[in-house]
């Protein structure tokens, strides 16, 4: 074990790696390549400042200091450090890859894979959430707040141990003929137990949400009510868009487990199915903030603060500013139920 330590830092291990796992390693820098890190980066950037602002309405406003809110809250943060850790990824990818120790790498790949992983148990804490207020009628108070951040700590936590366990020996360093296609320094049995960890997470969001639909449709007219289509809409919306955005990626990861070494050469455009599943982190933001009008407002404050500054200024030239509308506190969520609009009953009755 001390031996595999010991080559951690060897600058040739990387590239021993890749010559055994790829057939070519063509790493020179075309314009096509340029154009297409250059669009990944765009894309992780308008990540990170979308989940900002979400994370910068939640902070700023009250009203969102409930259960709900706070899971969209940590789902904002995994999804904005998961686009910081792609942008990294991208930046060090090509021809820097070669040139990195084993460190550098499992620093590389492990930081994308806490953060996504991240977004995932996110998900399905939100969808936890979503069960216990839905389905059994229970409303979070002050009291459970406590379980609220053991949740969001333990969902970290565990992203942490999953995405550092190659780091800490869980890798194929002095077993090439162990070692994954996609993923050069992992272990295809490393990659399969992520695999099934995520499919696993996916099938309890299924089956959540799946109760949740059976007991919207079952409910009473005063229980369902308006809100019944607004919630069988955004779990369409979510599950939909979850299995679209993660299913190509963990269908690779599978044929990366399967495939003998270089049998399989669909397994060296992975990188772009991987993009592809980034996208979860950049919808995630849009479906469930979108659906309530005063988080959708409250994100877009910042802009409207600066568009404001922009008429004041025009003002000055001639031309009328622009002033800035309050938050109202009606959500196009909440339309059709007369209960007070306390974040206490928002949580019991606004179906995100």
């Amino acid at each position: 074990m001390g031996n595999v330590y010991s080559e951690y830092l060897s600058s040739s291990k990387v590239k021993e790696h890749y010559n055994y796992t790829k057939e070519n390693l063509d790493t020179k820098e075309t314009p096509s390549r340029q154009v297409a890190s250059a669009l990944i980066i765009v894309l992780c950037c308008a990540i990170v400042v979308e989940n900002l602002l979400v994370l910068i309405a939640v902070a700023r406003n009250s009203k969102f200091h409930s259960a709900m809110y706070l899971f969209l809250g940590n789902l904002a943060a995994s999804d904005l450090l998961a686009g910081v850790a792609f942008i990294a990824n991208t930046l060090l990818s090509g021809s820097v890859t070669l040139g990195l120790t084993p460190v550098q790498w499992f620093a590389r790949e492990g930081s994308a894979f806490i953060t996504l992983s991240a977004s995932v148990f996110s998900l399905l804490a939100i969808a936890i959430e979503r069960h216990v207020a839905i389905a059994k009628v229970k409303l979070y108070g002050s009291d459970k707040s406590c379980r609220m951040l053991l949740l969001i700590a333990a969902s970290w936590l565990i992203s942490l141990v999953l995405g550092g366990l190659p780091i800490l020996g869980w890798n194929c360093l002095g077993h090439l003929e162990a070692c994954s296609t996609v993923l050069p320094l992992y272990a295809k049995p490393y990659v399969l137990c992520v695999v099934t960890i995520f499919s696993v997470i996916l099938s309890a969001i299924v089956a959540l949400y799946i109760r949740i639909y059976c007991v919207v449709r079952s409910s009473q007219a005063d229980v369902a009510g308006p809100q019944t289509l607004a919630l069988l809409k955004t779990v369409t919306i979510v599950l939909g868009v979850f299995i679209f955005c993660w299913l190509p990626a963990f269908s690779i990861l599978l044929l990366d487990y399967a495939c003998p070494v270089r049998a399989c050469p669909v397994l060296y455009q992975a990188h772009y199915f991987f993009a592809f599943a980034t996208l979860n982190s950049l919808l995630n933001p849009v479906i469930y903030t979108w659906r309530s009008r005063d988080l959708r407002r409250e994100v877009l404050r910042p802009l409207q603060c600066w568009r404001r500054a922009a008429g004041v200024q025009g003002g000055r030239d001639g031309t009328p500013g622009h002033r800035l509308l309050p938050l109202r506190s009606s959500s196009s969520l909440e339309r059709g139920t007369h209960m007070p609009t306390s974040p206490t009953f928002l949580e019991g009755n606004t179906m995100v």
